[in-house]
Protein backbone atom coordinates (compact mmCIF):
# COMPACT_ATOMS: atom_id res chain seq x y z
CA UNK A 1 0.00 0.00 0.00
CA UNK A 2 0.79 3.67 -0.22
CA UNK A 3 -0.52 6.78 0.72
CA UNK A 4 -0.67 8.93 3.98
CA UNK A 5 -2.38 6.04 6.16
CA UNK A 6 -0.36 3.31 4.78
CA UNK A 7 0.04 0.75 7.86
CA UNK A 8 -3.34 1.83 9.18
CA UNK A 9 -5.97 -0.83 9.17
CA UNK A 10 -9.60 0.06 8.91
CA UNK A 11 -12.03 -2.79 10.05
CA UNK A 12 -15.14 -1.26 8.04
CA UNK A 13 -18.65 -3.27 8.65
CA UNK A 14 -20.46 -3.37 5.86
CA UNK A 15 -22.86 -0.52 4.75
CA UNK A 16 -24.96 1.75 2.38
CA UNK A 17 -23.86 5.40 1.59
CA UNK A 18 -21.56 6.81 4.19
CA UNK A 19 -20.30 4.12 5.66
CA UNK A 20 -18.45 3.08 2.21
CA UNK A 21 -17.44 6.91 1.22
CA UNK A 22 -15.39 6.74 3.90
CA UNK A 23 -13.71 3.28 3.67
CA UNK A 24 -12.96 4.24 0.16
CA UNK A 25 -11.58 8.17 1.37
CA UNK A 26 -9.35 5.98 3.76
CA UNK A 27 -8.44 3.20 1.47
CA UNK A 28 -7.35 5.68 -0.97
CA UNK A 29 -4.91 6.85 1.15
CA UNK A 30 -3.55 3.73 1.71
CA UNK A 31 -4.88 2.52 4.80
CA UNK A 32 -5.59 -1.91 4.66
CA UNK A 33 -9.46 -1.30 4.58
CA UNK A 34 -10.97 -5.08 5.72
CA UNK A 35 -15.06 -5.04 5.33
CA UNK A 36 -17.06 -7.30 7.25
CA UNK A 37 -20.00 -8.37 4.52
CA UNK A 38 -22.66 -10.20 5.25
CA UNK A 39 -22.83 -14.28 4.18
CA UNK A 40 -26.23 -13.75 1.47
CA UNK A 41 -26.96 -10.89 -0.55
CA UNK A 42 -29.08 -7.73 1.72
CA UNK A 43 -30.93 -5.11 1.26
CA UNK A 44 -27.81 -2.93 1.72
CA UNK A 45 -28.65 -1.07 -1.09
CA UNK A 46 -29.30 -1.46 -5.04
CA UNK A 47 -27.81 -4.73 -6.19
CA UNK A 48 -24.37 -4.17 -8.04
CA UNK A 49 -21.77 -6.22 -9.72
CA UNK A 50 -18.84 -5.20 -7.69
CA UNK A 51 -17.07 -4.12 -10.55
CA UNK A 52 -18.97 -1.16 -10.86
CA UNK A 53 -19.23 -0.58 -7.16
CA UNK A 54 -16.47 2.03 -7.08
CA UNK A 55 -17.13 3.28 -3.56
CA UNK A 56 -16.01 -0.33 -2.43
CA UNK A 57 -12.89 -0.24 -4.29
CA UNK A 58 -9.41 -0.74 -2.49
CA UNK A 59 -10.68 -2.93 0.47
CA UNK A 60 -11.14 -6.87 0.62
CA UNK A 61 -13.41 -8.61 2.16
CA UNK A 62 -14.55 -11.22 5.16
CA UNK A 63 -18.00 -12.52 4.76
CA UNK A 64 -19.39 -12.92 8.26
CA UNK A 65 -22.72 -14.35 9.97
CA UNK A 66 -23.19 -11.40 12.29
CA UNK A 67 -25.71 -13.38 14.56
CA UNK A 68 -23.76 -16.15 15.46
CA UNK A 69 -21.67 -15.78 18.41
CA UNK A 70 -18.45 -17.50 16.21
CA UNK A 71 -18.62 -14.56 14.37
CA UNK A 72 -19.00 -12.05 17.16
CA UNK A 73 -15.28 -13.51 18.23
CA UNK A 74 -13.98 -13.32 15.07
CA UNK A 75 -15.21 -9.64 14.65
CA UNK A 76 -13.75 -9.00 17.60
CA UNK A 77 -10.64 -10.48 17.35
CA UNK A 78 -10.67 -8.46 14.27
CA UNK A 79 -10.86 -5.28 16.25
CA UNK A 80 -8.12 -6.38 18.61
CA UNK A 81 -5.68 -5.45 15.61
CA UNK A 82 -7.40 -2.36 14.31
CA UNK A 83 -6.88 0.58 14.40
CA UNK A 84 -9.92 2.42 13.00
CA UNK A 85 -14.18 0.87 12.82
CA UNK A 86 -16.58 1.89 10.93
CA UNK A 87 -19.91 0.92 11.26
CA UNK A 88 -23.17 2.86 9.88
CA UNK A 89 -26.00 1.03 12.39
CA UNK A 90 -28.80 2.55 14.00
CA UNK A 91 -27.89 3.54 17.94
CA UNK A 92 -27.71 0.03 19.83
CA UNK A 93 -27.58 -2.17 17.38
CA UNK A 94 -23.61 -2.91 17.66
CA UNK A 95 -24.16 -2.74 21.03
CA UNK A 96 -26.83 -5.85 20.75
CA UNK A 97 -24.83 -7.95 18.74
CA UNK A 98 -21.72 -7.17 21.12
CA UNK A 99 -19.88 -5.60 18.75
CA UNK A 100 -20.55 -2.02 20.48
CA UNK A 101 -17.86 0.54 21.49
CA UNK A 102 -17.15 -1.28 25.40
CA UNK A 103 -16.08 -4.57 23.92
CA UNK A 104 -14.20 -3.18 21.24
CA UNK A 105 -12.19 -0.83 22.92
CA UNK A 106 -11.82 -3.47 26.29
CA UNK A 107 -10.06 -6.19 23.20
CA UNK A 108 -8.32 -2.72 22.08
CA UNK A 109 -7.73 0.53 24.00
CA UNK A 110 -6.30 2.58 21.57
CA UNK A 111 -9.30 1.65 18.83
CA UNK A 112 -10.97 4.83 17.05
CA UNK A 113 -14.72 3.57 16.50
CA UNK A 114 -16.13 5.56 13.85
CA UNK A 115 -20.01 5.22 13.88
CA UNK A 116 -22.08 7.30 11.38
CA UNK A 117 -25.84 7.57 11.44
CA UNK A 118 -28.55 9.90 9.59
CA UNK A 119 -29.79 11.55 12.81
CA UNK A 120 -26.62 10.76 15.71
CA UNK A 121 -26.49 8.18 18.43
CA UNK A 122 -29.20 9.98 21.08
CA UNK A 123 -31.61 12.53 20.45
CA UNK A 124 -35.42 11.98 20.00
CA UNK A 125 -35.01 10.64 16.40
CA UNK A 126 -32.34 8.54 16.64
CA UNK A 127 -34.03 5.41 16.36
CA UNK A 128 -35.89 7.02 13.30
CA UNK A 129 -35.30 5.33 9.87
CA UNK A 130 -34.42 8.18 7.35
CA UNK A 131 -32.27 8.90 3.82
CA UNK A 132 -29.94 11.94 2.77
CA UNK A 133 -32.75 13.53 1.50
CA UNK A 134 -34.34 13.76 4.87
CA UNK A 135 -31.21 14.11 7.36
CA UNK A 136 -30.35 17.56 4.71
CA UNK A 137 -33.69 18.78 5.25
CA UNK A 138 -33.73 18.96 9.04
CA UNK A 139 -30.48 21.03 8.72
CA UNK A 140 -31.77 23.89 6.24
CA UNK A 141 -29.82 22.85 3.97
CA UNK A 142 -32.43 21.38 1.09
CA UNK A 143 -34.93 23.95 1.85
CA UNK A 144 -32.44 26.52 0.37
CA UNK A 145 -31.58 24.66 -2.79
CA UNK A 146 -33.76 25.12 -5.94
CA UNK A 147 -35.58 28.20 -7.70
CA UNK A 148 -37.52 30.67 -6.80
CA UNK A 149 -41.01 29.51 -6.76
CA UNK A 150 -40.66 26.27 -7.31
CA UNK A 151 -39.84 23.39 -4.30
CA UNK A 152 -36.46 22.36 -3.29
CA UNK A 153 -34.77 20.07 -5.27
CA UNK A 154 -32.55 17.28 -3.76
CA UNK A 155 -28.85 17.81 -4.80
CA UNK A 156 -28.03 13.87 -5.22
CA UNK A 157 -27.45 12.59 -2.30
CA UNK A 158 -23.62 14.34 -1.95
CA UNK A 159 -24.55 16.65 0.92
CA UNK A 160 -25.84 14.43 3.17
CA UNK A 161 -24.32 10.60 2.73
CA UNK A 162 -20.64 12.19 1.28
CA UNK A 163 -20.06 15.68 2.26
CA UNK A 164 -21.62 15.80 5.83
CA UNK A 165 -21.58 11.84 6.15
CA UNK A 166 -18.81 9.74 4.91
CA UNK A 167 -16.50 13.09 4.48
CA UNK A 168 -16.83 14.19 7.84
CA UNK A 169 -16.21 10.55 9.33
CA UNK A 170 -13.30 10.41 7.56
CA UNK A 171 -11.53 13.76 8.95
CA UNK A 172 -12.74 12.57 12.57
CA UNK A 173 -10.99 9.39 12.51
CA UNK A 174 -7.69 10.67 10.70
CA UNK A 175 -8.41 13.01 13.53
CA UNK A 176 -8.71 10.92 16.13
CA UNK A 177 -6.00 8.72 15.07
CA UNK A 178 -3.24 11.97 15.02
CA UNK A 179 -4.51 12.20 18.99
CA UNK A 180 -3.97 8.45 19.67
CA UNK A 181 -0.66 8.82 18.67
CA UNK A 182 0.45 11.35 21.59
CA UNK A 183 -2.28 9.24 24.39
CA UNK A 184 -2.61 5.65 23.17
CA UNK A 185 -5.77 6.11 23.44
CA UNK A 186 -9.24 5.80 21.49
CA UNK A 187 -12.15 6.97 21.24
CA UNK A 188 -15.82 6.93 19.63
CA UNK A 189 -16.76 9.15 16.50
CA UNK A 190 -19.98 10.08 16.68
CA UNK A 191 -20.51 11.50 12.97
CA UNK A 192 -24.56 12.66 12.65
CA UNK A 193 -24.99 13.46 8.74
CA UNK A 194 -28.26 16.01 9.63
CA UNK A 195 -24.80 17.70 11.86
CA UNK A 196 -22.55 17.27 9.37
CA UNK A 197 -24.84 19.02 6.74
CA UNK A 198 -25.29 21.52 8.69
CA UNK A 199 -21.32 22.35 9.24
CA UNK A 200 -21.67 22.17 5.09
CA UNK A 201 -24.09 25.20 5.63
CA UNK A 202 -21.69 27.21 8.17
CA UNK A 203 -21.03 30.24 6.07
CA UNK A 204 -24.96 30.52 5.06
CA UNK A 205 -25.91 30.91 8.54
CA UNK A 206 -23.33 33.33 9.16
CA UNK A 207 -24.70 35.26 6.36
CA UNK A 208 -28.30 34.75 7.21
CA UNK A 209 -27.34 36.44 10.74
CA UNK A 210 -25.72 39.35 9.39
CA UNK A 211 -28.95 40.30 7.20
CA UNK A 212 -27.33 38.98 4.00
CA UNK A 213 -29.34 35.61 3.06
CA UNK A 214 -32.47 35.34 3.14
CA UNK A 215 -35.19 31.75 3.44
CA UNK A 216 -36.36 32.43 -0.36
CA UNK A 217 -35.17 29.97 -2.49
CA UNK A 218 -33.66 31.69 -5.75
CA UNK A 219 -33.31 35.11 -4.26
CA UNK A 220 -29.83 34.90 -2.96
CA UNK A 221 -26.18 35.17 -4.31
CA UNK A 222 -25.56 31.52 -5.00
CA UNK A 223 -28.98 30.14 -5.01
CA UNK A 224 -29.73 30.93 -8.80
CA UNK A 225 -30.84 33.93 -7.66
CA UNK A 226 -28.17 36.44 -8.87
CA UNK A 227 -28.46 36.26 -12.79
CA UNK A 228 -24.09 36.44 -13.21
CA UNK A 229 -24.56 33.59 -10.83
CA UNK A 230 -26.60 30.30 -12.71
CA UNK A 231 -26.50 28.19 -15.42
CA UNK A 232 -27.25 28.83 -19.56
CA UNK A 233 -29.02 27.08 -22.24
CA UNK A 234 -27.12 27.80 -25.25
CA UNK A 235 -28.10 27.37 -29.02
CA UNK A 236 -27.65 23.70 -29.31
CA UNK A 237 -30.14 22.99 -25.86
CA UNK A 238 -26.64 22.55 -23.81
CA UNK A 239 -25.58 24.34 -20.30
CA UNK A 240 -22.74 26.91 -19.55
CA UNK A 241 -22.19 27.96 -16.11
CA UNK A 242 -21.09 31.64 -14.72
CA UNK A 243 -20.28 32.70 -11.58
CA UNK A 244 -18.75 36.21 -11.99
CA UNK A 245 -19.32 37.22 -8.40
CA UNK A 246 -16.40 39.91 -8.49
CA UNK A 247 -16.40 43.64 -10.78
CA UNK A 248 -13.55 42.62 -12.61
CA UNK A 249 -14.85 39.35 -13.12
CA UNK A 250 -17.77 40.76 -13.79
CA UNK A 251 -16.66 43.36 -16.43
CA UNK A 252 -14.95 40.64 -18.39
CA UNK A 253 -17.62 38.65 -18.63
CA UNK A 254 -19.77 41.39 -20.01
CA UNK A 255 -17.22 41.66 -22.56
CA UNK A 256 -17.02 38.66 -24.03
CA UNK A 257 -20.79 38.21 -23.99
CA UNK A 258 -20.98 41.60 -26.29
CA UNK A 259 -22.50 43.37 -23.62
CA UNK A 260 -22.84 47.11 -22.94
CA UNK A 261 -22.69 47.58 -19.05
CA UNK A 262 -23.80 51.36 -19.76
CA UNK A 263 -26.78 49.96 -21.49
CA UNK A 264 -27.58 47.24 -18.43
CA UNK A 265 -28.89 47.62 -14.94
CA UNK A 266 -26.45 47.40 -12.16
CA UNK A 267 -24.70 43.98 -11.04
CA UNK A 268 -26.22 44.45 -7.68
CA UNK A 269 -29.34 45.87 -8.45
CA UNK A 270 -32.01 42.60 -7.34
CA UNK A 271 -34.91 44.63 -8.23
CA UNK A 272 -33.87 44.63 -11.87
CA UNK A 273 -32.12 41.25 -11.94
CA UNK A 274 -34.78 39.88 -13.82
CA UNK A 275 -33.72 42.24 -16.85
CA UNK A 276 -30.33 41.06 -16.67
CA UNK A 277 -30.90 37.49 -16.51
CA UNK A 278 -32.70 38.12 -19.55
CA UNK A 279 -29.96 40.06 -21.20
CA UNK A 280 -27.68 37.08 -20.41
CA UNK A 281 -30.16 34.10 -21.01
CA UNK A 282 -30.56 36.14 -24.98
CA UNK A 283 -26.82 36.41 -25.30
CA UNK A 284 -25.73 32.99 -24.43
CA UNK A 285 -28.38 31.25 -26.80
CA UNK A 286 -27.16 32.53 -30.05
CA UNK A 287 -23.75 30.21 -29.58
CA UNK A 288 -23.30 26.66 -28.89
CA UNK A 289 -21.74 25.13 -25.53
CA UNK A 290 -18.68 24.39 -27.40
CA UNK A 291 -18.41 28.22 -29.25
CA UNK A 292 -18.96 29.49 -25.90
CA UNK A 293 -16.13 27.48 -24.71
CA UNK A 294 -13.79 28.85 -26.95
CA UNK A 295 -14.92 32.06 -26.61
CA UNK A 296 -14.94 32.53 -22.18
CA UNK A 297 -12.65 28.97 -21.11
CA UNK A 298 -9.63 29.81 -19.64
CA UNK A 299 -10.79 33.68 -19.15
CA UNK A 300 -11.50 35.57 -16.14
CA UNK A 301 -15.05 35.23 -17.24
CA UNK A 302 -15.39 32.40 -14.36
CA UNK A 303 -17.14 30.60 -16.76
CA UNK A 304 -17.09 26.33 -17.00
CA UNK A 305 -19.64 24.06 -19.75
CA UNK A 306 -21.91 22.16 -17.81
CA UNK A 307 -20.51 18.29 -18.77
CA UNK A 308 -22.62 14.99 -18.25
CA UNK A 309 -20.74 12.37 -16.47
CA UNK A 310 -20.10 10.66 -19.74
CA UNK A 311 -18.73 14.07 -21.07
CA UNK A 312 -16.30 15.16 -17.93
CA UNK A 313 -13.73 12.62 -18.25
CA UNK A 314 -12.98 13.51 -21.52
CA UNK A 315 -12.26 17.43 -21.12
CA UNK A 316 -8.91 18.70 -21.61
CA UNK A 317 -8.21 20.16 -17.98
CA UNK A 318 -9.56 16.52 -16.51
CA UNK A 319 -7.10 14.36 -18.37
CA UNK A 320 -4.25 16.83 -18.11
CA UNK A 321 -4.63 16.44 -13.95
CA UNK A 322 -5.56 12.74 -14.41
CA UNK A 323 -9.00 13.59 -12.41
CA UNK A 324 -10.34 10.51 -13.50
CA UNK A 325 -9.14 6.69 -14.38
CA UNK A 326 -9.95 3.23 -15.10
CA UNK A 327 -10.35 0.32 -13.24
CA UNK A 328 -10.96 -2.48 -14.85
CA UNK A 329 -12.81 -0.64 -17.70
CA UNK A 330 -15.01 1.47 -15.23
CA UNK A 331 -13.94 5.31 -15.22
CA UNK A 332 -14.01 6.69 -12.03
CA UNK A 333 -12.68 9.81 -9.77
CA UNK A 334 -9.10 9.53 -8.72
CA UNK A 335 -7.92 9.67 -5.04
CA UNK A 336 -8.17 12.96 -3.49
CA UNK A 337 -6.27 15.08 -2.26
CA UNK A 338 -2.83 14.77 -4.25
CA UNK A 339 0.22 14.68 -1.91
CA UNK A 340 3.64 15.12 -3.08
CA UNK A 341 5.42 12.85 -1.38
CA UNK A 342 2.96 9.97 -0.21
CA UNK A 343 0.29 9.78 -3.05
CA UNK A 344 -3.17 8.05 -2.74
CA UNK A 345 -3.68 5.37 -5.20
CA UNK A 346 -6.10 2.69 -5.97
CA UNK A 347 -4.98 -0.31 -4.91
CA UNK A 348 -7.86 -2.72 -6.41
CA UNK A 349 -11.03 -2.82 -7.14
CA UNK A 350 -14.11 -3.73 -5.12
CA UNK A 351 -14.28 -7.33 -4.03
CA UNK A 352 -17.03 -9.57 -4.21
CA UNK A 353 -18.36 -10.91 -0.33
CA UNK A 354 -15.25 -12.87 0.96
CA UNK A 355 -12.51 -11.95 -1.60
CA UNK A 356 -9.03 -11.41 -0.55
CA UNK A 357 -9.85 -12.35 3.36
CA UNK A 358 -7.39 -14.89 3.54
CA UNK A 359 -4.92 -13.10 2.96
CA UNK A 360 -5.88 -10.03 4.82
CA UNK A 361 -6.34 -11.91 7.77
CA UNK A 362 -2.40 -13.44 6.81
CA UNK A 363 -1.49 -9.91 6.80
CA UNK A 364 -2.91 -8.74 10.13
CA UNK A 365 -0.97 -11.35 12.24
CA UNK A 366 -3.27 -14.15 12.36
CA UNK A 367 -1.82 -17.43 12.21
CA UNK A 368 -2.24 -20.42 9.89
CA UNK A 369 -3.56 -22.41 12.15
CA UNK A 370 -6.02 -19.41 13.65
CA UNK A 371 -7.06 -18.38 10.03
CA UNK A 372 -8.46 -22.51 9.45
CA UNK A 373 -9.80 -22.33 12.77
CA UNK A 374 -12.27 -18.99 11.87
CA UNK A 375 -13.10 -21.60 9.08
CA UNK A 376 -13.86 -24.12 10.85
CA UNK A 377 -16.16 -22.54 12.60
CA UNK A 378 -18.50 -22.03 9.94
CA UNK A 379 -19.33 -18.48 10.72
CA UNK A 380 -17.42 -16.83 8.03
CA UNK A 381 -16.65 -17.03 4.29
CA UNK A 382 -12.94 -17.03 2.93
CA UNK A 383 -11.58 -16.62 -0.51
CA UNK A 384 -7.80 -16.08 -1.13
Amino acid sequence: MSGPLSGVKVLEIASIGPGPFCGMLLADMGADVLRLDRLEPSDLGLPLDAKYDVMSRGRRSLALDLKRPEAIEIALALAGRSDALIEGFRPGVTERLGLGPEACLARNPRLVYGRITGWGQDGPLAQSAGHDINYIALSGALHAIGRSGEAPVPPLNLIGDFGGGGMVLAFGIACALFEARASGKGQVIDAAMSEGAASLMAMFYGRKAAGDWCDVRGANLLDSGAPWYDAYETADGKHVSIGAIEARFYAELLARLGLDARKLPGQFERSRWPELRAQFASAFKKRTRDEWCRELEGSDACFAPVLALGEAPQHAHNQARGAFVDVAGVTQPAPVPRFSRTPGRIARGAPQRGEGGAQALADWGFSHGEIEGFRARGALMLNP
